[in-house]
């Protein structure tokens, strides 16, 4: 692995094998200029003009002001506006259609603060709408998905060291439904919703720190989880899980962002064990958070991996998921609590996104080459 550094423009590019991975940034792609306590970002297109736009939840412990960044259609984001007028403890957000009036609204969780829905006037204006959760939550994260089937998101709440929550929409952007889920004492960082059994309905994927055991919750198609199967090493202390077929054998496998162990993935089967593992990054570092994408552009999902204080990685899957090829994103050692994959300047590849507290935000655009 080469990592190739061009001074023109500060431009950093990663290199890789083959040179089938190609990620750039420079002084330009960043989220604003402010060096804020950002712990969260989501990426939609809020104004309806058909490119990827981005929101930054900012604060964690501290209030901080959340903020709309504006895709001027070629990846720049030479526009941004506060999100609402307060500033608030928030550790994540989400975008989806809420209240189901075709553009995509904001859900923002936060720290020992109600958590609150913004609504989309559809070009990217947003009015403060219902609460959701319980009030002064240690809220740590936010996930949205249909786990109803209703046809509407609902919005799953990862609590630190209190009940998980499950709040269920009631197609207008009204939460009035609230179900807790896994055990009231796990300390869950994350969770993915998920049909991990393959029976029609939403079972969910936890991550467990404070050395608790990781679980899959079996959903029995009333939002009941009676059921749970372990997975991990029993005391990993696991930030962050993705769940995606990397092996593509037609099981979903659940890849995790653990602090001082080391990543693994532990591939799904039809006997649902989750035994069969393989370690994709030896370090121990203090990883954060945990992404997808198809990277080198050749048919399999990759992996990103954010850190506090070690480089950023990314892990090219190779010979169906057990041989792993990393590159540093950087040579930078943030405080990186989030990473998302999107296509942000529109050129059918997915490119890479940072959330770093204390620091600018920075994203990176692919410029790979699929492998002949």
């Amino acid at each position: 692995m080469k990592y190739i550094s061009i001074t023109f423009f500060m431009l950093y590019s990663i290199g890789s094998v083959a040179q089938s991975l190609n990620l750039t940034t420079s002084r330009r792609l960043i989220l604003g200029t402010l060096e804020e306590r950002t712990a969260s970002i989501g990426v939609g297109d809020i104004d309806n003009d058909g490119d990827m736009d981005v929101l930054v939840a900012n604060g964690r412990h501290w209030p901080g002001q959340n903020r709309v960044f504006v895709n001027n259609g070629a990846g720049i984001f030479s526009v941004t506006r506060p999100l609402g007028v307060d500033q608030e403890t928030s550790y994540s957000t989400e975008l989806a259609d809420f209240d189901m009036d075709g553009d995509l609204d904001v859900a923002v969780g936060n720290d020992y603060a109600p958590n609150y829905i913004f609504i989309n006037d559809g070009h990217g204006q947003f009015t403060k709408g219902a609460s959701f959760g319980k009030p002064n939550a240690k809220t740590r994260n936010i996930i949205v998905a249909d786990i109803d089937s209703d046809g509407d998101p609902d919005i799953l709440i990862t609590n630190r060291t209190e009940e998980n929550e499950i709040c269920l929409n009631d197609g207008k952007g009204n939460f009035t439904k609230n179900l807790g889920f896994g055990s009231k004492d796990d300390s869950t960082i994350d969770v993915e919703v998920a049909d991990m059994d393959s029976d029609g309905d939403m079972d969910l994927v936890l991550a467990n720190r404070d050395e608790q055991p990781n679980f899959v919750y079996l959903n029995d198609g009333n939002l009941n989880f009676p059921n749970r199967i372990p997975y991990g090493s029993g005391v990993d202390n696991t930030r962050s899980v993705a769940v995606v077929d990397l092996n593509k054998d037609g099981y979903l496998d659940i890849a995790t962002a653990n602090v001082g162990n080391p990543n693994a993935i532990y591939f799904g089967n039809k006997e649902m064990t989750f035994t069969n593992s393989v370690i994709f990054d030896t370090e121990k570092d203090d990883s954060s958070s945990i992404t997808i994408g198809d990277l080198d552009l050749d048919g399999f999902d990759d992996i990103v991996i954010g850190n506090f204080k070690q480089k950023n990685t990314a892990f090219l899957n190779k010979k169906g998921s057990t041989v792993w090829i990393k590159s540093d994103l950087s040579k930078k050692k943030f405080n990186t609590y989030d990473v998302l994959t999107a296509d942000l300047n529109g050129d059918g590849k997915v490119d890479v996104l940072e959330s770093n507290s204390d620091e600018l935000n920075v994203y990176y655009f692919n410029r790979s080459v699929g492998e002949e």
